[in-house]
């Protein structure tokens, strides 16, 4: 199976398939004149990569899980526990993003919008990190 097949089949564009081949993810058979050559267990792999991906594994992580995919002496706890720092890392920055977006809401409700040049948005831009009040004490 050529590159474009495979990028059909596995639902990923040539470009991903080639970087992901790059750094040792997969390794396509080549022929003689150097094309890659896939197999129907190169897609299935492709295809585990790419939704393992869409979940926002990193490319370490999609490895790791990967190798233990193809390892029939894995432990459940192995995945799981890749999994449940994912999920640590993603319950941060979802706390991450609350407080940003609630910041900045404020800061929208608190600009008047208007002709004037007072601008609490720029003020608290310009702030210095010694200037900016703890989050607990802020009230």
């Amino acid at each position: 199976m050529n590159i474009g097949d495979v990028a059909n089949r596995s639902g990923l564009p040539a470009k991903t398939i080639r970087y992901y081949e790059e750094i040792g993810l997969v390794k396509p058979l080549r022929s003689a004149n150097g094309y890659r050559s896939f197999r129907d267990r190169d897609v299935h792999k492709l295809a585990f990569l790419g939704r393992a991906r869409a979940l926002g594994f990193s490319i370490e992580d999609c490895r790791n899980l990967l190798k233990l995919y193809e390892d029939d002496a894995r432990t459940s706890a192995e995945v799981k526990q890749i999994a449940q720092e994912h999920l640590d890392r993603i319950d941060r920055k979802i706390a991450e993003l609350t407080q940003m977006r609630a910041t900045l809401a404020h800061l929208v409700d608190e600009c008047a919008g208007d002709n004037r040049p007072d601008c609490p948005i720029l003020a608290d831009l310009a702030t210095t990190p010694e200037e900016i009040a703890l989050p607990e004490k802020a009230g």
